[in-house]
């Protein structure tokens, strides 16, 4: 799990936030910020922080707890932006698939441990947004794997959700990591596994099973992991971001 020669550090300046993926095409940091605010709104102050790239967690129903590792998301855009030099923002959006502001929102993080459900509107919407240039990354948190395939073949009755290649740009892209998904906590003791929905060759949606990045990411009192194992999650949380940014509609990704 080592840093590529020459990788993004050496392809961004001070402040910018443009990736080259693997492949070569870009995407605008514009792709990725949070919410627009009022004009009255300060450089110095919520304006600046709201221009800012981050991670939205995904609100959902159906009794699942959506809102689980609530220290994961901040401390994964904090190594973001201190192992890579691009500006992030220290706060995690939120929204859920219904709220009207949703296109704000492009890069989605949903976890939990219990069920997930969406209405057909709100399947419509994610299906909508995702083809759009969306990108979703689901994490079973333990849990919900069943519920989440039961979804996501509402929302993609004819994708399949298949197993991501070794040797896709998701392992490679900041951090080498060859074996792919790691695996951060024990489940079922089944190796951990990262499938994916492809729209027109860009990887869409990610799903984590059997790893749980999302705890590797939680304060380090949280669950007592071993700091590699916590280094393994943060580097796949890199190279899940900076695919995500350098991915757009119909990417080579």
């Amino acid at each position: 799990m080592t840093r590529r020669a020459g990788s993004v550090p050496a392809l961004l300046g001070p402040g910018a936030a443009l990736v080259a993926l693997l492949t070569g095409s870009v995407v605008a940091p514009a792709q990725l910020v949070a919410p627009a605010v009022p004009a009255h709104a300060t450089e110095a102050g919520p304006r600046a922080e709201s221009t800012q790239l981050t991670i939205s967690r995904l609100r959902y129903d159906g009794g699942g707890d959506w809102y689980a590792n609530p220290s994961s998301l901040g401390n994964l855009l904090r190594e973001i932006g201190q192992r890579t030099g691009i500006q992030v923002s220290g706060t995690p959006g939120e929204v859920g698939p219904a709220d009207p502001d949703l296109a704000d929102h492009p890069y989605l993080y949903a976890t939990g441990h219990g069920n997930m459900l969406f209405s057909d509107f709100e399947v419509s919407r994610l299906r909508e947004h995702l083809h759009a240039g969306g990108f979703l990354h689901v994490d079973d948190n333990y849990g919900m794997d069943e519920s989440f395939r039961r979804e996501i073949a509402r929302i993609f009755p004819d994708h399949a959700l298949v197993e991501v290649p070794l040797d896709h740009p998701v392992y490679h892209i900041f951090y080498e990591l060859p074996e792919g998904l790691p695996k951060i906590h024990e489940h079922d003791g089944e190796p951990a596994r990262g499938y994916g929905i492809f729209l027109d060759g860009r990887l869409a949606v990610y799903y984590s099973n059997e790893s749980d990045l999302g705890d590797g990411w939680e304060d380090a009192a949280v669950h007592n992991d071993l700091p590699e194992v916590r280094e393994a999650a943060f580097q796949m949380g890199v190279n899940l971001f900076l695919y995500a940014l350098a991915s757009g509609p119909g990417g080579g990704g």
